[in-house]
């Protein structure tokens, strides 16, 4: 499921705006280089209406280390990280009535893929480089993610169909 997901966002990212091949070899050497680059997935949200029969799944019959439930009422949701090696999968509750969560929610109440987090190297220059490649973030400046690190989310209509949130390595 993660390595799918991964190839769904990679190749969202790499195929939405192509660019030009240079024109020789010698304007191949002379070209910059790339000033932010992709890094690991860190997690795949998954929404729930209730974070704790979730958890419980996660903890109890798959054997998985999870945290705690946690407010994140800045974001307007409950999340629970669910460890996995080197990648996680976030559970995420609606927290009030205007989260974005309960929107999703709405259309499917038995929840499902929210979205993906890949890593950059640097969140500001990924972002001035997708905008001028035509990929729209949901924010014009990136915000404090539930790790405590810059996010921004990418709109799925220019991933394929995919939410993406890219978040500071």
């Amino acid at each position: 499921m993660f390595a799918a997901a991964a190839r769904v966002a990679v190749r969202a990212l790499s195929t939405a705006a192509p660019i030009a091949a240079p024109a020789s070899a010698a304007a191949a050497s002379a070209a910059p280089a790339s000033v932010w680059k992709l890094g690991k997935l860190n997690h795949v949200a998954i929404a729930v209406p209730k974070a704790e029969p979730a958890r419980a799944f996660y903890r109890d019959v798959l054997q998985a280390k999870v945290s705690d439930i946690q407010p994140q009422p800045e974001h307007g949701v409950y999340t629970v990280f669910v460890e996995l090696g080197d990648t996680k999968i976030e559970l995420l509750e609606p927290y009030g009535k205007d989260s974005p969560i309960q929107n999703f929610l709405d259309k499917k109440p038995d929840g499902g893929l929210h979205h993906i987090c890949i890593e950059v190297t640097d969140i500001r220059k990924a972002m001035a480089d997708l905008a001028a490649r035509k990929i729209r973030a949901l924010s014009k400046e990136p915000k404090i993610g539930a790790h405590g690190k810059p996010v921004v989310f990418l709109h799925p209509k220019d991933c394929n169909g995919v939410l993406v949130e890219l978040e500071q390595a």
